[in-house]
């Protein structure tokens, strides 16, 4: 049946109107809707809605002065499904839906089990203590080294240990068992470079590096737990050479320098001593301070002598008569000790009129000059041999190698892929980049 309204008819009868405020009301409102065309301000588009009602209300008092019920609303109209719904529908579909059955069928259908090989390690360095500290109590056990772990780590991602690791082993063939036809991403073609195959590598071989316990855990994966298990062990092999290389350079690195020091003071001691040589030969001299004393000591007595022959020839003149021959053999006795000492004098280096030539005093500075070479080049030398001693003792007490706590396992499961676990992260993935994007479109809409 018909829903009855309930307004009432209202006849069509000719009311008087208010003209004038029905045409000030019509003239407002063509105002306000001309101001909101323009831009112009709020106040006049409220002040024309007023004056609009205002003549709403006296025409509906005039042409239907009895009073209204309260009328009924309509029913809502039934919902439909609009554009935008369809749209989030088949984003939804696309965006989260269809990575998740792709991702299924895919791991479930094609993807092949994989074994994993497990291995755990550090670098160590064991410093044996010297008698000396075992005796005072101070002993360093083995500890880590931070530097050649960090330098292990760098290398355990490098295309030199996977070049060495292939040569050994044929990575490409083992991890190419499963063909890419079969299992396109976790299969390896075996057609590939190098640089495929550190690709490939870095997808198999997990690496953790803790850098406070500095411990590293290696994690190997293959479709056949033997071939995890070797590439593990050639890895753990190939780490171990490369500490060994690093400890026998930094061994040989410190024995060269303090051997090369050694070398440049053993040559300067020599030298030293060669120039003492030839100046020993070249003055017919061992040393010039032994003679200096000698003729010091001559000196001394040929003074000595002197003062007694002049005593003598004083007494002389003093007793006899002028033309006495004693008193002329005392005179040329002290001319001769006279000439004497000025002669020593002279070869000493003293006086004012010494002769022309090499003198004692000369060669007592030449000869103190290369007793202080040879004592400094012997100073020099003593230094690096202790030196190069030291270091042959550290080297042999300090030596680096490689701790394996876990030695590379041999699986009896295939734990790999983890299936239940990818689906979970993809569908996870799927969903925010669903949401994200369905935010994003929302919020764009509801911008125009």
């Amino acid at each position: 049946m018909a829903q009855r309204s309930t307004r009432q008819v209202v006849p069509d009868v000719d009311y008087p109107t208010p003209k004038p405020r029905i045409l000030r009301a019509k003239h407002t409102v063509e105002a306000a809707v001309e101001s909101i065309k323009a831009g112009s301000e709020k106040p006049l588009l409220q002040a024309a809605t007023v004056e609009a009602a205002r003549a709403a209300i006296t025409v509906r008092k005039l042409v239907d002065p009895a009073p209204q019920t309260a009328a009924v609303p309509a029913p809502a109209r039934r919902a439909r499904p609009r554009r935008r719904h369809r749209f989030l529908a088949a984003s939804f579909l696309l965006l989260f839906v269809a990575p998740i059955a792709l991702t299924a069928y895919y791991l479930w259908t094609f993807a092949t089990d994989q074994f994993a090989s497990n291995l755990a390690f550090s670098v160590r360095s064991e410093e044996q203590g010297s008698a000396f500290e075992l005796l005072g109590g101070v002993t360093e056990f083995s500890g880590s080294s931070s530097a050649d772990t960090d330098i292990l780590f760098a290398y355990l991602t490098s295309q030199e240990l996977v070049s060495k690791v292939n040569a050994r082993l044929d990575l490409a063939q083992i991890w190419s068992k499963v063909t890419v036809n079969n299992d396109p991403f976790f299969a390896y073609d075996p057609s590939g470079t190098i640089e495929d195959l550190l690709a490939h590598w870095e997808r198999k071989v997990s690496i953790v590096y803790d850098s406070g316990t500095r411990l590293i855990d290696v994690q190997v994966l293959a479709f056949d737990p033997l071939d995890a298990q070797a590439v593990a062990q050639a890895l753990m092999e190939e780490s171990t050479a490369m500490i060994n290389a690093l400890s026998d350079s930094a061994r040989d690195d410190a024995i060269k320098y303090a051997r090369d020091e050694l070398a440049v003071a053993l040559a300067r001691l020599k030298e030293a001593r060669q120039a003492l040589t030839r100046f020993r030969n070249r003055t017919q001299i061992v040393d010039p301070s032994i003679d200096t004393r000698n003729q010091m000591g001559v000196l001394v007595t040929l003074q000595r002598q002197l003062a007694d022959a002049l005593i003598d020839y004083d007494l002389l003149q003093d007793t006899t008569r002028s033309g006495d021959p004693r008193i002329a053999q005392a005179t040329r006795r002290v001319d001769v000790i006279q000439k004497r000492i000025d002669a020593e004098r002279r070869k000493l280096g003293l006086g004012a009129d010494t002769e022309e030539g090499v003198v004692f005093a000369d060669l007592v500075g030449e000869y103190e000059g290369l007793i202080v070479d040879r004592e400094f080049a012997e100073a020099a030398y003593t230094s690096a041999l202790a030196t190069h001693d030291a270091a042959l003792a550290e080297a042999r007490r300090q030596s680096r190698y490689l701790a394996a706590h876990i030695r590379p396992t041999l699986a009896q499961q295939a734990e790999y892929p983890e299936r239940l676990k990818t689906l979970l992260l993809v569908a996870l993935s799927s969903f925010l980049t669903w949401s994200v994007m369905s935010l994003v479109y929302y919020s764009l809409r509801d911008r125009r």
